[in-house]
């Protein structure tokens, strides 16, 4: 099995954005994680959240102990402040599960 997290975000500058996942990805995969899906949404039709949402992607992991110490990891949260900080001004967090 392996755990699964759907997110939505409102990027509002993409080439820090672009700069943040560049920096994150040897992280993520340090953790066997994995982006499995990633899109550019240009409408929302229905959302449970009030906050806007433009991009929407899969995080995978081995399990959820592993993704809660890739998002505690100290060398992750200084690429974060850095870079999605100031890059995404929403975030909702769609679903997590085992899958």
């Amino acid at each position: 099995m392996s755990f699964e997290r759907i997110m939505g975000l409102n990027v509002i500058d993409e080439a820090e954005y672009q700069k943040y996942r560049n920096a994150m990805i040897p992280i993520l995969v340090s953790y066997s994680g994995a982006f499995g899906f990633d899109f550019r949404v240009s409408e929302v039709l229905k959302s449970k959240s009030n906050e806007p949402i433009n991009r929407i992607f899969t995080i995978d992991f081995p399990d959820a102990e592993t993704m809660n110490a890739f998002f505690n990891d100290a060398e992750y949260l200084t690429v974060k402040t850095k870079h999605l900080d100031h890059s995404v001004n929403a975030r909702t967090v769609i679903s997590m599960h085992e899958k």
